[in-house]
């Protein structure tokens, strides 16, 4: 059964899933750029408050499936700051969005016996669209971190994020 997102606030996102552990390998996965470029983005991360945070997005790396036409022009790279970092349970910092606006995304990482609670939140996000692209983004980059995981060959990424960003748009209503 898929677990969606959750909207706790007009402006925010949180997603929660249960990943293999322990927390120490999840963290690597969320911090070190040749773990994180396999479901997310590569990148260099300055682990203290602020320092310089890189993400560039290859999805082409994560899976086979074109770009879609809609997201071609968007910028697949920005840097942002490390807010605060407690190695490793807890990492938060600023995500330049596309019309120069910054939100805030937050890691935490909690222990639940042989598995990994890992919980996305994503705040300051500036308008409903921004807000379902982001959740079905962060959706669809999990479940693939999940599947890099669990030895599993990973989903294709633009026709999930699709399928969960229409789904998105009916669980969040204006």
């Amino acid at each position: 059964m898929h677990v969606y997102a959750s909207r706790p606030a007009r402006d925010t996102v949180r997603l929660e899933r249960l990943l293999p552990g322990p927390v120490e390998r999840v963290w690597a996965f969320i911090t070190e750029s040749d773990k994180r470029a396999r479901w997310l983005a590569a990148g260099d991360m300055d682990l203290q408050p602020g320092g310089k945070v890189e993400l560039n997005f290859s999805h082409d790396l994560i899976s086979p499936e074109q770009t879609p036409e809609k997201y071609r022009d968007m910028p697949m790279g920005f840097t942002g700051r490390v807010i605060r970092c407690e190695a490793p349970r807890l990492l938060v910092f600023t995500w330049m969005e596309s019309h120069g606006e910054h939100s805030e995304v937050t890691f935490e990482l909690a222990p639940r016996a042989a598995q990994v609670l890992l919980t996305i939140t994503h705040r300051k996000l500036q308008d409903r669209g921004t807000l379902l692209s982001v959740a079905g983004g962060w959706d669809t980059h999990v479940g693939i971190l999940d599947d890099v995981l669990n030895d599993r060959p990973p989903r294709g990424f633009w026709s999930t994020h699709a399928r969960v960003e229409a789904e998105y748009d009916r669980r969040f209503p204006e």
